[in-house]
């Protein structure tokens, strides 16, 4: 699974009343890879992940337990009920790949074993077209001359603890809306309804918006508790997502109709929203889902976080004081800002004013570009902005060029490998697809935005 570093921003205090976040990912959650294998190096371990996938996709519970080592009588009882827990979930597919071997230190003891890197694909029927990618650090014992898998905590103490789906954490609850699937725990079966509702209504006001082709389906996952949540991001830290009240997580830039996205809710801060707040933080997670195979490395974290915050508060009717109160705070207080928002802005740490007033910016931005060059134009930029920015050409010497903006029968949009001179950086590319589609470049750009904030946000 894979994650865009951006983070939704917190309705305003005077419109949602809380503070709200997201994150649209394209860093892979599964970390660094130890030391390389390959399934030819261990065909019996192939062999074995792909008998217990066979079993999930068949729903054969034995076949399933028949890859337990019947030693590991903890694991074992625990993948029993984790089986149960998948009866009601609509399975399209579901494959298990051996990624590599030594993947952690293996406590001390006898017989053959590995320390394993598997990566789970799965894909929901109905809604996912690219699979969900999924790391688990398995340990895997030769018993009887086969390959058993025993344990998925000994990587633990390393931090290879892989990522939890919500059917290990305990029972699925299903609600099916018109545009959206809701998966969750059991605990409360009221928010899972409102929340496919919320979702229906933001599929419609995204496609309003946003005139890219895009599934129009949207899946939700609602655990039980924050801590459930930072499982469910591969992390054992829940710290990190206190206050955040939804992530979405996809494959970006697969250029496939529907991405693997899944939009992953705190319940905690979600409850403390609201009703504006939820309609925004969830028009704003299903832009992400819509805009995911326009959104690349090479989009600015101002761009596709100020343009989902755009798209949510579109058909909102409120003065920009009240969407955005901790800039406007700042510029009453004269500390206009100088520059647009960095992605540094954006990161977890940065603390709750900057990142607020990063996301504020961002709108502010997006808004003014709709306002002054057009809806379309804004569309426009955002698709320029987020491709490629090198690619191959076939059967060339792979000399990169600038798919977004380079001029047709140009030649590359600068000098080749070898000639000594640096492929431009994120803001280059993002300065030429500014002068390309806007007319101006980034530093005009950041004037007018400079001056479209103080207009905006004067009392």
């Amino acid at each position: 699974m894979s994650e865009q570093r951006a983070a939704a921003r917190l309705p305003g205090a005077g419109a949602a009343g809380c503070a709200a976040l997201a994150l649209a990912l394209l860093a892979p959650l599964a970390g660094c890879a130890p030391s390389a294998s390959t399934p030819a190096r261990f065909p019996d371990v192939q062999r074995m992940l792909d008998t217990r996938a066979q079993a999930v996709r068949q729903r054969d519970a034995a076949g399933f337990l028949a890859s337990v080592d019947p030693r590991a009588t903890g694991y074992r009882s625990r993948q029993r009920v984790m089986f149960a827990h998948l009866a009601g979930v609509p399975l399209a597919d579901w494959h298990y790949d051996l990624d590599s071997t030594g993947a952690f230190p293996l406590p001390s003891g006898g017989g053959a074993r590995l320390a394993a890197k598997v990566r789970l694909r799965y894909r929901l029927k109905g809604y996912d077209t690219a699979p969900v990618h999924s790391v688990q650090y398995l340990t895997l014992t030769e018993r009887d001359g086969r390959w058993l898998i025993s344990s998925d905590t000994d990587g633990a103490d390393e931090g290879r603890t892989g990522t939890r789906q919500l059917w290990d954490q305990g029972p699925v609850r299903l609600v099916r809306g018109k545009h959206s699937l809701v998966l969750g725990g059991t605990a409360h079966p009221g928010r899972l309804k409102d929340l496919a509702r919320r979702v229906d209504r933001a599929v419609p006001a995204v496609s309003a918006a946003w005139k890219g082709k895009w599934a129009r389906k949207v899946v939700v996952e609602a655990p039980d508790s924050v801590e459930r949540m930072a499982q469910l991001m591969g992390s054992d830290d829940p710290s990190g997502y206190t206050g955040i009240a939804a992530v979405t997580t996809g494959e970006a830039g697969v250029e496939t109709a529907a991405p693997a996205d899944r939009v992953i809710v705190n319940p905690d801060a979600y409850e403390e929203l609201n009703d504006l707040g939820r309609e925004v933080v969830l028009t704003h997670e299903t832009t992400h889902v819509a805009t995911r195979t326009a959104t690349t490395p090479a989009t600015p974290l101002w761009l596709s976080e100020g343009f989902a915050d755009w798209v949510a508060y579109r058909g909102i009717r409120h003065k920009a004081v009240t969407t955005a109160p901790e800039l406007t705070r700042a510029v009453a207080g004269g500390k206009l800002p100088a520059r647009l928002p960095t992605d540094e802005d954006f990161g977890f740490r940065a603390g709750a004013d900057r990142l607020a007033k990063a996301y504020e910016g961002s709108w502010l931005a997006c808004r003014m570009i709709a306002e002054k060059w057009g809806e379309a134009k804004l569309i426009a930029f955002y698709k320029a902005a987020g491709k490629s920015a090198i690619r191959v050409a076939s059967g060339g010497t792979g000399a990169p060029m600038e798919a977004a903006t380079a001029t047709p029968g140009t030649g590359p949009a600068w000098p080749a490998a070898g000639t000594g001179h640096k492929p431009p950086s994120r803001t280059d590319r993002t300065d030429r697809a500014m002068r390309t589609q806007l007319g101006i470049g980034m530093a005009e750009f950041t004037r007018r935005w400079r001056a479209f904030v103080r207009q905006q946000l004067r009392r």
